[in-house]
């Protein structure tokens, strides 16, 4: 059998979708390194903020969110390429996770601010994070810590929050070339 060539599957956040930023830029590069793209979509009935001191809530978007990904990727035979990598965000990163562990995909990892559920289901030496050491959605001391127990390359951003961001937009456009070339050195180095 020919293998297909590579797919590259996002996996956006509960508020943050492939139009911001962070997942808009590394789609397009994704699409420059020919990766076929797909898009995972959930409609979530609460709001990021109201889950996030909150454990049931947080594991009931979490399960909901892996159901409407098992659905939505149901057609897709990831064996039938040579080269799968997923695109995460927030929630999202720990939904890619969960759901590459669980069907044994062995997907590449590009962890765009990690919740710390991510780090219980992604696999060792399997991509690169991304981290604002002022994101208070997962503390920098646990990302250090599990990046570097699961063999993961580590880039923190100084003083950037949840969205990678610091609250002064010119340093954040600044900021940005720099995210985006690590994203492209680990994609041309997956050809």
């Amino acid at each position: 059998m020919v293998k297909k060539d590579k797919i590259a599957i996002i996996f956006p956040g509960m508020g943050y979708h492939s139009d911001k930023p962070l997942l808009y830029y590394a789609k397009r590069l994704a699409r420059e390194h020919g990766y076929e793209l797909l898009e995972v979509s959930y409609v979530f009935n609460m709001r990021a903020r109201d889950i996030m001191n909150n454990a049931d809530a947080k594991k009931e978007a979490f399960l909901y969110a892996v159901g409407e990904t098992q659905k939505q990727l149901s057609s897709v035979t990831f064996a039938d390429h040579r080269d799968v990598l997923f695109i995460g965000k927030s929630i999202g990163t720990a939904v890619a996770a969960f759901y590459d562990r669980e069907n044994g995909i062995n997907a590449g990892h590009i962890v765009f601010t990690p919740v710390s559920e991510t780090f219980t289901h992604l696999r060792e030496e399997s991509g690169i994070v991304f981290h604002g050491t002022a994101d208070p959605w997962c503390e920098t001391e646990l990302v250090e810590a599990k990046c570097k127990e699961l063999g993961l390359r580590l880039y923190e951003i100084d003083d950037a929050n949840h969205s990678l961001e610091t609250g002064d937009t010119l340093t954040d456009l600044q900021r940005m070339p720099g995210i985006l070339e690590k994203v492209n050195e680990m994609m041309r180095g997956r050809e």
